[in-house]
């Protein structure tokens, strides 16, 4: 690889300077009184606070995170609609804990299931959602593991569709921040739904048991769960100022503690720590120059926005290293990965990314093939 710093003090917007300025004096972030916990910048997947995250513990209720995330991903592929109507077995409408008293042998439109689930935590519509989908709560606990390890949870285990007590159902602080940042990106439309305060059915008007919703008005979401084996969980999701963070805790001693906790780690990511963005999607870092192509120059950049979580009070001068292949040969496809950017300073590098090539570039001709062989071939001689 080559390195081409040089040519980044004039295309990065992010210089100022070529040093980082005194590290920002952060302090120890809260204990909290929780089995476990984490704090994840949503839009990165940066860490900023974990304790006992990758604990295998009783997720609750923050199963149904998964249930309902299963259904967004069935709605956004167009196999479910919103209007699908759902009749209610036997089974869903004898479940017992949270419900959304859903009747036995009734229709109900996914879309009402879905507020079943998300505000009101019902474990009938949780079912009934589950049976629609995969024929039997079963088979859909065996598609919520598939998911699970799509996404990277690799510390969980799903036996039902409701979190309800069961040998062997468990999650981790850290997997229910990778599904809950999962909801967030990937279902943007659907996610509102999970900022509804209430939710009326058959005549029965239940809260959203997510407190942080009507003291935080920059909380939006997640969940909440319970059981007498799990204690109180909260997911919760707040953006403010374009940084979006998650807080999951789990095991506190009660509803109020669960929403207190879940604010400490939000006000001190807050206050603390921001999302910036380095790099848009498209933007031209380098032209790097192509050998045997039809031209001699290629766009080389990112193909997403590249976001990088840092304190607060950093310096906006940050340096980067942009290393390139030394040997750029044609032809050359749109997204071909052609080097490498390091955002940071040694010891503290902040993100490493993959550029890619912007542009398609053709081989050249017999001639400008043979010319560029001839020449690399002494280049590499000397």
């Amino acid at each position: 690889m080559k390195t081409l710093l040089v040519s980044l003090f004039f295309t990065l917007n992010i210089f100022v300077g070529s040093v980082f300025a005194a590290s920002p004096l952060i302090p120890a972030p809260p204990q909290l009184s929780a089995s476990s916990y984490i704090l994840m910048d949503a839009y990165t997947g940066d860490i900023l606070v974990d304790n006992n995250a990758n604990e295998a513990l009783p997720p609750a209720s923050l199963t149904k995170l998964m249930t309902a995330y299963i259904i967004e991903y069935e709605l956004a592929r167009g196999n479910l609609t919103l209007e699908d109507q759902i009749r209610v077995s036997e089974k869903a409408w004898r479940m017992e804990g949270s419900r959304m008293f859903i009747r036995e042998g009734t229709y109900v439109s996914l879309e009402d299931l879905m507020r079943g689930i998300i505000i009101q935590s019902g474990n009938d519509a949780s079912v009934a959602a589950a049976e629609h989908v995969a024929g039997s709560e079963s088979a859909f606990a065996d598609l919520m593991n598939q998911h699970a390890q799509l996404l990277g949870m690799t510390n969980t285990n799903f036996v039902n569709s409701t979190g309800f007590p069961a040998e062997n159902h468990y999650s981790t602080a850290s997997d229910l921040a990778k599904l809950s940042r999962a909801t967030i990106l990937q279902f943007p439309e659907n996610y509102k739904m999970y900022s509804e305060k209430y939710f009326t059915y058959n005549d029965i008007r239940q809260p959203n048991r997510n407190k942080l919703l009507w003291r935080d008005k920059t909380v939006d979401g997640l969940k909440t769960g319970h059981t007498n084996e799990a204690g109180y969980c909260l997911a919760a999701s707040a953006v403010r100022n374009g940084t979006r963070l998650i807080a999951v805790v789990m095991g506190t001693k009660s509803d109020e503690a669960r929403a207190a906790e879940a604010q400490k780690l939000l006000d001190y990511g807050f206050r603390y720590y921001e999302t910036r963005k380095l790099y848009s999607r498209g933007q031209v870092l380098n032209n790097a120059h192509v050998w045997r192509g039809s031209q001699s120059t290629v766009k080389v950049g990112f193909a997403e926005d590249v976001l990088v979580t840092i304190p607060r009070q950093q310096s906006a001068s940050i340096p980067a290293i942009l290393e390139m292949q030394e040997e750029i040969t044609a032809p050359i496809a749109v997204g071909d990965i052609l080097g490498t950017i390091v955002v940071g300073t040694e010891g503290n590098i902040l993100l490493e990314r993959p550029v890619v090539a912007l542009e398609a570039v053709e081989e050249g001709g017999f001639f400008k093939r043979l010319f560029d062989s001839i020449k690399l071939f002494f280049m590499k001689l000397f």
